[in-house]
């Protein structure tokens, strides 16, 4: 019996051609009807692809034969797959299909925001000569900064490329090589807006990065740059756009927004341009989405292949809490390594029974590098990821007589300043359902559950230096919970872990790191 393929929505028709030549489905493809309508008269579906609907619990249960949900697109929170994952049935998306719509999208809202090419056509069709008033600006000379330096963000510079401009760069992930293949010259973030000419944003919208984009950063934007925002809303924090817009000439076009409809923008006094979303909504990028969708469920269902499965399940015999441990430790790695270097190798050793889920593991590792990586990816994915980002990876051969049993140990090494190494290394394991920290670098025996806020300063070996500390804590009104503060006699440097209750301002956290002359500091919220 063939498959019964629900397509809901207006996709290239080379999803159904490729899925009918292949002999094992029949192809539903409706746009007009009512999703809801459509899915009661095909309560048989096997899978379905869709790209903007709304794929929800009610509609779950209405398909009890539903095994695969496909969205023709990168992302996929218009689906709850959560949900899909309890009901058995498995998420996947077509991330790349859209990637050089969106670049090429950002490149024309920039000329046409640099010639005013929109005003200058309604204004010469209402039959005026204002040739005067539309003297615009060339791209050529300018400095062009791009934050996220994925898929899109690395198509974006190549695009770029012929316009004689210079390529600023950020993004936490991705090497030095690889950047500099794309002629991107990475920097932080504070200095890309600062430099910048032109501002693109490349990054998901999430925890992290929602309001990224606010008063500080957007306060050292030169006069007259430009911030185009084709990735999420939510990443530009509206309101501080609105007040430095009040102290300074910015220019803002826009592609995103909370929601995807017909009605007022929140951004209409703000934006400069603004387009209904149309940076996937090209003939060729659906297309493409519409043929990798097909290409995914037949390699699916004949290879087993997996890959863009978002909803992964966890794999029998495993706890759940080692993948919490492996997203911890990898973000603790990350900010003892810093923010600003360039990884260049990620290494990973599996203890005990861990060692058969290595590959299982790498995904949490991966996300709390980069927010542009979904920890419900698969191990092949990224592997992909890393190889784009040119970061290595190797998972080493453990020797079980260390009796580190059921631990992961991830090491992180990256450039600093050029060609200067630095490297990270860290160690847990779950005791008792308890996320647990063993050891940072050379400091051994910690026992350090990461739970709640905690502030960590690495510096010379001395007296007194702790209640330094403290006494900085108590008077910005932090109270300590917990201390972890031991020595390495080798190094002759200490390590103070402080778990607090509350987080602990930047300018405290700098102004202890300096009175201490730590060595490393940084502040760490593990529940968020």
């Amino acid at each position: 019996m063939k498959k019964k393929v629900l397509i809901p929505t207006k996709l290239n028709p080379i999803v159904e051609e490729t899925l009918e030549a292949n002999g094992h489905y029949t192809v539903i493809r409706d746009e007009a009807t009512d999703l809801k309508d459509l899915v009661g008269q095909h309560p048989d579906t096997y899978a379905m692809i869709v790209r903007s609907e709304k794929v929800r619990a009610d509609l779950i249960d209405q398909l009890p034969n539903l095994r695969v949900i496909i969205r023709a697109g990168s992302g996929y929170d218009n689906i709850d797959a959560q949900y899909a994952r309890r009901k058995g049935i498995d998420v996947m998306t077509t991330p790349g299909a859209n990637a050089n719509a969106v670049a090429e999208e950002v490149i024309a809202l920039a000329l046409a925001d640099a010639r005013h090419l929109i005003a200058a056509d309604i204004s010469t069709r209402a039959g005026k000569w204002e040739k005067k008033k539309f003297m615009g600006r060339e791209l050529a000379g300018k400095t062009f900064g791009i934050i996220g330096l994925g898929a899109i963000g690395q198509l974006v510079a190549k695009r770029l490329r012929g316009f004689d401009i210079k390529l600023l760069g950020f993004d936490p992930v991705i090497s030095q090589e690889r950047a500099a293949s794309v002629d991107v010259e990475l920097v932080d973030l504070p200095s890309l807006f600062e430099q910048s000419d032109y501002i693109t944003l490349h990054i998901p919208g999430n925890d992290q990065t929602r309001g990224l984009v606010g008063r500080d950063l957007l306060g050292r934007m030169k006069e007259g740059a430009t911030l185009i925002n084709c990735a999420r809303a939510g990443i530009v924090n509206e309101d501080d756009l609105r007040d430095v817009k009040k102290e300074k000439t910015i220019r803002f076009l826009n592609d995103v927004y909370p929601k995807d409809e017909a009605g007022d923008k929140p951004v209409a006094d703000i934006a400069d341009i603004m387009v209904p979303h149309l940076g996937a909504s090209t003939k060729e990028a659906n297309y493409k989405a519409a043929l990798h969708a097909a290409e995914e469920l037949i390699e699916f269902d004949e290879k087993g292949i997996s890959t863009y499965i978002v909803n992964r399940d966890i794999p029998p015999g495993l706890d759940e809490a080692f993948g919490e441990l492996a997203y911890t430790l990898s973000r603790l790695a990350r900010s003892l390594i810093g923010r600003d270097s360039k990884l260049k190798l990620i290494e990973t050793s599996f203890y005990g029974s861990l060692k058969p889920y290595a590959k299982w593991l790498l995904s949490p590792v991966v996300a709390a590098l980069s927010e542009d990586f979904d920890r419900a990816m698969n191990y092949p994915a990224a592997v992909q990821y890393l190889k784009d980002m040119g970061v290595d990876y190797n998972d080493r051969e453990t020797d079980e007589r260390k009796g580190y049993e059921n631990s992961i140990t991830l090491d992180l090494t990256a450039t600093v300043g050029g060609d200067m190494l630095r490297r990270a290394s860290v160690r847990g394991t779950v005791t008792e359902g308890v996320l647990m920290i063993s050891r940072i670098n050379d400091f051994h025996s910690l026992y350090f559950e990461p739970r709640g806020h905690a502030v960590i300063f690495v510096y010379d070996d001395r007296p007194g230096v702790l209640g330094q500390i403290a006494a900085a804590l108590a008077k910005a009104g932090v109270n300590i919970d917990d201390v972890r503060n031991p020595h390495d006699s080798k190094s002759e440097k200490s390590i103070a872990i402080l778990k607090v209750n509350q987080p602990v301002a930047p300018d405290v956290m700098s102004g202890i790191a300096a009175d201490i002359k730590a060595e490393c500091s940084f502040a760490m919220s593990f529940d968020a």
